[in-house]
């Protein structure tokens, strides 16, 4: 407070009841699964598919998600989240460069074995005994790093470790001499590494809490799962889908899940259905698309199926970027990339057996080709009558909650009285108001479309007194025209 001691005019400066609320990103992908290289059970994020090349290795036959996160990014996507997993006995190539000086590959897997290195002593000081340049060399694929003026000093910023921190092929071994030079050689080969065989559930899942799905505790956002098959042919786990899905409720985001492989036609579809993967409420948070798809192998050109869900994240991906995550990612718009079939092909009867068992059907029409042909969560089936029967009204649902959350915080040890209640109001109500001015909800005025309440009603005496603010927010949520009819009358003819 400033206290006046000469006649005039004071300015005083006050702060802001205004909090914008900012909307969250909706269709930023997680991917879990096996890869050719790179750090193990650390998420790393993907911006492109380049990213995920210069990181991962890019497409590798023995991982369905490197195809997976391949198809995301060819039908639209933009932002990956990836977690590589391997098994206990995957390894790390190696490099002695004598003298003690050893290196390994920066991750494990048989990529190493491509690695070579090169020391020379031609550095800014040819007669210093403690100084040497190193290059590494991936030979599979042509990248090159040098390093120039390695100290055996092992304090200075220069050295061996210190270096290798900003490499992507190689780090020192745990046993390395740092304070040694070796001799100078050309292309010395690395020896070993080991991509340890096929991942299985307990790497996806592994029953110590982390790694793998864990691993994505520590990110920030994500808004959807993909888990392709560990292997070709197989399924995941009950259990893994079971705790998969519980991390998609805890991080408010949507799994995709991919039907079985043993389900080869539209009955086997239909009776796999009676017996739901995931079941009760957690299955809001979660849908399935069939059949799988059928593509060409950018490796080999040969046509392969493979999982959908990195295409139909793509697909979710795009449509919120054009249209909104309110817009449900479905219909003539929603098309897979050239070359793709089907492996099953339905009528409208067969698609009509499973849509109201909550099953999206991926759907081949002449002119149009391969589209996505439904938009319900796995508490979609008609029998359920859940709220959350639709994936743009569930994910529109996600985002406003993950954006309050977040938006919010600053109310956190705020005075719980009207001030702030008004506070809250103003900022909750202004963000709502800019969904409605968007479309994204149902009512031709705000107060059809949107409620806001949070005031001495909700938030009594004996709560306040716990520390408690309640802020209740309502929507009216736009429902995908599913079923479009069309009346048609014969009128009379007027003389």
């Amino acid at each position: 407070m400033t206290t006046p001691t000469y006649p005039g005019v004071y300015v005083i400066e006050l702060q802001s009841s205004l909090h914008p609320i900012t909307g969250v990103s909706t269709s930023t992908t997680a991917f879990v699964g096996s890869a050719a290289q790179g750090p193990v059970n650390d998420p790393q994020t993907c911006n492109s598919w380049s990213d995920f090349v210069t990181i991962f290795g890019g497409l590798w036959p023995d991982s369905q998600m490197s195809y997976a996160v391949y198809q995301f990014f060819q039908n639209g996507g933009s932002a990956a989240v990836v977690v590589r997993v391997a098994t206990s006995t995957a390894s790390a190539a190696a490099i002695d460069l004598g003298n003690g000086v050893k290196l390994d590959a920066a991750s494990p897997g048989a990529w190493g074995a491509s690695l070579q290195a090169s020391v020379d002593h031609n550095t800014s000081d040819p007669a210093d005994p403690t100084l040497w340049n190193l290059t590494v060399q991936n030979t599979a694929t042509g990248a090159t790093e040098r390093y120039l003026n390695i100290s055996t000093n092992t304090t200075s910023a220069k050295s061996l470790a210190n270096v290798l921190q900003a490499s992507s092929l190689v780090v020192p071994d745990s046993t390395a001499a740092l304070n040694q030079r070796p001799a100078a050689a050309q292309g010395i080969a690395a020896t070993g590494g080991d991509d340890g065989g096929m991942i299985g559930d307990a790497d996806i899942d592994p029953a110590s809490g982390s790694g793998g799905i864990h691993a994505l505790g520590t990110v920030d956002i994500f808004n959807i799962l993909c888990i392709p098959a560990p292997q070709p042919g197989t399924d995941l786990g009950s259990n893994t889908l079971d705790d998969a899905v519980e991390l998609c409720v805890t991080r408010r985001a949507m799994l995709l899940v991919d039907p079985p492989f043993a389900w080869n036609s539209v009955a086997e579809a239909v009776t796999g259905m009676a017996t739901p993967l995931i079941t009760g409420p957690k299955a809001a948070n979660a849908a399935m698309y069939f059949p799988r798809i059928t593509v060409p192998d950018p490796l080999t050109g040969a046509m392969t199926t493979y999982s959908s869900c990195g295409a139909i994240a793509g697909i979710w991906a795009s449509t919120d970027s054009q249209r909104n995550v309110w817009k449900a990612p479905a219909g003539t718009s929603a098309s897979l990339p050239g070359g793709t079939t089907l492996p099953v092909q339905m009528t409208d009867a067969q698609n009509g057996d499973l849509n109201p068992l909550g099953l999206n059907c991926l759907r081949n029409f002449p002119v149009i080709g391969p589209v996505v042909w439904g938009a319900r969560t796995l508490r979609g089936a008609d029998v359920m009558e859940d709220q959350w029967k639709y994936v743009p009204v569930r994910r529109t649902a996600l985002f406003i909650e993950e954006s309050l959350r977040r938006g919010t915080q600053w109310a956190v040890f705020e005075p719980n009285a009207e001030p702030l209640w008004a506070s809250i109001r103003l900022n909750v109500g202004a963000f709502m108001a800019g969904l409605y001015r968007q479309g994204a909800f149902v009512g031709s005025t705000p107060d059809q479309a949107y409620l806001v309440k949070c005031d001495s009603e909700n938030n009594p005496p004996t709560q306040t007194a716990l520390g408690i603010l309640n802020i209740l927010v309502g929507f009216a949520p736009l429902y995908p025209a599913e079923f479009v009819f069309i009346s048609i009358e014969q009128l009379v003819g007027q003389g």
